[in-house]
């Protein structure tokens, strides 16, 4: 993830960008943050859509913060209510989702351009969209064999 430069990336004319799992932090992404601030500012806005590190990237490039989650989630099943719109438009709520991190969006602070999409019952911040622009995350693996739905 950091083999290009952000404009780089951008000059590929890219459909989309999918900013995908990964250990670590977003600090420790290679271009990640740039990339998604990059892919936000440019003259078209190019869609990002971010999983597991990548949902915690997306929330830190716009000026939130990540955080370590109260229980550490390898391989676990949530159930999560959303807001049946965007990604979500179809699928049930509540919806069992597969985790697989240590790391959550801080709900605290999470930036105005921000919304939250899906939560777990206890409040931590499963999905997000930015308000005005194609840019949109999970915290969960969809792609993951135990996500309900996740081929959908």
């Amino acid at each position: 993830n950091d083999k290009i430069t952000p404009q780089e990336a951008l000059d590929m004319s890219p459909e989309a960008i999918v900013i995908s799992p990964g250990p670590c932090t977003p600090n420790e992404a290679g271009i990640c943050l740039d990339l998604i601030k990059a892919a936000a500012q440019a003259d078209k806005p190019v869609p990002v859509f971010g999983i597991c590190l990548g949902h915690q990237s997306i929330g830190q490039a716009f000026g939130g913060d990540v955080i370590s989650c109260h229980e550490i989630k390898h391989g676990k099943l949530s159930k999560i209510t959303h807001n049946e719109k965007g990604l979500f438009e179809g699928l049930t709520s509540p919806l069992n989702v597969t985790r697989y991190h240590s790391l959550v969006v801080s709900p605290d602070n999470l930036p105005e351009c921000l919304e939250v999409t899906a939560r777990t019952d206890d409040g931590i911040i499963m999905g997000i969209s930015h308000k005005s622009l194609p840019i949109h995350s999970v915290q969960f693996h969809p792609e993951s064999i135990a996500t309900q739905q996740g081929h959908n």
